[in-house]
């Protein structure tokens, strides 16, 4: 009978620790959230005297508070972009650097406390005709570029060294004695 009634104390505890003693875990709402817009028109191109170059896929990506509806990080700029050589050289393309600009043409300034990352490395010899693709991953838009909608355009610049294998002959028309 003694072992009865141990047994049924021991068990009457193991419940009440298992049960009594959980606590109520309650799971918070998240406080912010990830937009994506994209860009209209989602793909542009731009002709220079060297170069084609394709972007597409343009996005905008914010992550804003959801009480306050304000932007919490700074926005980044994703998308495809595609370059082609239209030179007769090799051209070394070192970067891609982004300016943004408002409707009157101005440049859009980032504020202070914003992540400022407008260029995107390449790294990439082409020959003429051939085409080096890539993405914008890393690179930031002004907040007030998104927050006010004054974004008028986006302007590339593509950084590059032209034929950088190129050589010369000199000739001497010398005599050695």
């Amino acid at each position: 009978m003694n072992f009865k009634k141990i047994f049924a104390v021991i068990t009457l505890c193991l419940a009440i620790g298992f049960f009594g003693c959980a606590k109520e875990r309650k799971v918070e709402a998240p406080t912010q959230e990830r937009i994506t817009k994209n860009l209209v028109p989602s793909k542009a191109e731009v002709k220079g005297p060297n170069f084609l170059v394709e972007l597409s896929d343009l996005q905008v990506l914010t992550t804003v508070d959801i009480a306050s509806k304000e932007i919490v990080e700074t926005p980044s700029l994703r998308g495809h972009i595609k370059i082609i050589n239209k030179s007769r050289d090799i051209l070394d393309i070192q970067a891609v650097t982004l300016e943004y600009m408002d409707e009157a043409g101005k440049p859009i300034p980032f504020q202070s406390g914003e992540r400022i990352s407008k260029v995107s490395l390449f790294f990439s010899p082409i020959k003429p005709e051939e085409i080096t693709e890539g993405s914008l991953d890393n690179v930031t838009i002004p907040r007030m570029a998104i927050k006010e909608k004054a974004l008028g355009k986006i302007e590339i610049n593509l950084v590059y060294v032209p034929s950088p294998l190129k050589r010369e002959t000199l000739t001497l028309s010398e005599k050695v004695e």
